[in-house]
């Protein structure tokens, strides 16, 4: 079956996936859901015959990451439970650097991204010859690499990190300066909660850097009460207008844990729509930037995916076997 022959919509699937609707009605209108039910159906089905496993970062669209995801989160949690997934096959439903990772963790594994021009900005921002060209600048200086890189800049990295477990990264080196790649508001958000001198590269995702602290502070004058939780990512006057600063995982968790009554999750504005979904009693402000990256993963393009078992992501043995090492080293750190 191709992209151009996509399932129908039936009374059978209807009843099969009205609890994957259940989940996402509140963020869904049902007049959509006849579009998406038949490729929830037919995904689910696929899995069992491909045994195969789907990843879906924070940011994927709920029809994906409540109705075929079998792992979501951060970068973080994604990294870590990649290297237990017992499926033949992982479908990363997310941007190429995170299926990069998953295959270097999972060699052996058929690893699958369903659009190969899901890219990334930071991780475009930064080559292996700019980091060996830092070395030669910064003679025996550790660099840390945000894992929003390719696998050649891990390769050319002494560990990566994410921005939920950046600082403890940093600090579990004990030196006194590091070179921090490539995101610059991470790299100074790290050193404002450390004693280690940060050297940045200058980085910024598409997304969180569009942001400004002007533009937050205009929400706080329209909506009384609201609690504004931003990504580390963001430029430092939005973070400074924040109440809260975490990675996608712990803003989740915040908002979990403290129920503001009205909150505005300063990120890609796919993540509020996954946490609303849960999270009934919270009322979400939406300031919606998307990712054009992310959004080129699709219901369709992952069915078409596992039915074709492309595309595959493949890495140089030799660019592998370092970059590995890098994200061993920051899974070991926790």
């Amino acid at each position: 079956m191709s992209l151009a022959e996509a399932p129908s919509y039936t009374p059978e699937i209807a009843a099969a996936t009205a609890p994957a609707y259940e989940r996402v009605r509140t963020v869904i209108p049902e007049i959509e859901w006849p579009f998406h039910a038949p490729y929830v159906d037919a995904i689910n089905r696929l899995k069992v015959e491909r045994n195969a496993v789907i990843l879906a970062h924070n940011y994927q669209t709920p029809e994906i990451f409540h109705c075929v995801a079998d792992i979501v989160g951060d970068s973080l949690a994604l990294a870590r439970r990649a290297v237990d997934a017992e499926a033949d096959v992982i479908v990363l439903a997310g941007v190429h650097f995170m299926a990069e990772t998953a295959k270097l963790l999972n060699p052996e594994k058929t690893v699958l991204i369903p659009d190969l021009r899901a890219g990334c900005s930071l991780a475009e921002s930064i080559t292996g010859a700019d980091v060996r060209l830092l070395r030669e600048r910064y003679p025996g200086v550790p660099v840390v690499t945000y894992v929003n890189t390719s696998a050649e800049v891990k390769a050319e990295s002494d560990i990566c990190c994410t921005s939920g477990n950046a600082v403890k990264v940093v600090e579990s080196l004990g030196v006194d300066r590091v070179i921090f790649l490539p995101d610059e508001y991470l790299a100074k958000h790290v050193a404002t909660r450390t004693d280690v001198e940060i050297i940045a590269w200058q980085g910024h995702c598409e997304v969180h850097e569009r942001f400004t602290g002007e533009e937050i502070e205009s929400y706080r004058q329209g909506v009384d009460g609201l609690v504004v939780i931003a990504h580390p990512e963001c430029p430092p006057d939005v973070l400074a207008a924040a109440d809260f600063v975490g990675s996608t995982a712990q803003m989740i968790a915040h908002v979990r844990e403290k129920r503001p009554p009205k909150v505005l999750m300063v990120t890609e504005c796919s993540m509020s729509d996954n946490v609303a979904a849960e999270v009934r009693d919270v009322e979400f402000v939406r300031p919606c930037n998307l990712c054009p990256h992310m959004k080129r993963i699709t219901l369709a393009n992952i069915h078409e995916s596992l039915l074709t078992l492309r595309p595959t992501v493949e890495i140089d043995p030799a660019v592998a076997d370092r970059a590995r090492g890098a994200v061993e080293r920051m899974l070991a750190v926790g």
